[in-house]
C-alpha cells in the first residue's frame, strides 16, 4: 500500500467525519445550514482577499521590473549618445 493511498484515505475520512459531525450536530437543521452558509461566506471573502492581495503583488513586481527596464532603455541611450559624441568628435 502507498504512502499517496494512505494519505487519500485519511484526508477523505477526516472530510466525511468533519461533514458528518456538522450533520448530526444537536442543532436544529436551520442552525445548521446557517453555520454552513456562515462558513462557506468565510471561506469565499479569504479567498477574494488572498486573490486580490496577490493580483495586487504581482502588479507591484511588473511594474517595479516595468520602471527597471525602462531606467537601463534611458541610460544605454544615453550612454550610445555619448559615443556617438565622441566618434563625431574624433572625426
Amino acid at each position: 500500500m502507498s504512502v499517496t493511498k494512505i494519505l487519500t484515505g485519511v484526508m477523505i475520512g477526516a472530510a466525511a467525519g468533519a461533514i458528518l459531525g456538522v450533520l448530526f450536530a444537536p442543532d436544529r437543521g436551520t442552525e445548521t445550514r446557517k453555520r454552513i452558509s456562515e462558513k462557506g461566506s468565510d471561506l469565499a471573502d479569504s479567498l477574494k482577499n488572498k486573490f486580490n492581495d496577490f493580483v495586487d503583488s504581482v502588479t507591484d513586481k511588473f511594474q517595479s521590473a516595468k520602471d527597471e527596464a525602462s531606467n537601463m532603455a534611458n541610460k544605454g541611450r544615453e550612454q550610445f549618445e555619448e559615443w556617438k559624441g565622441n566618434a563625431q568628435n574624433a572625426m
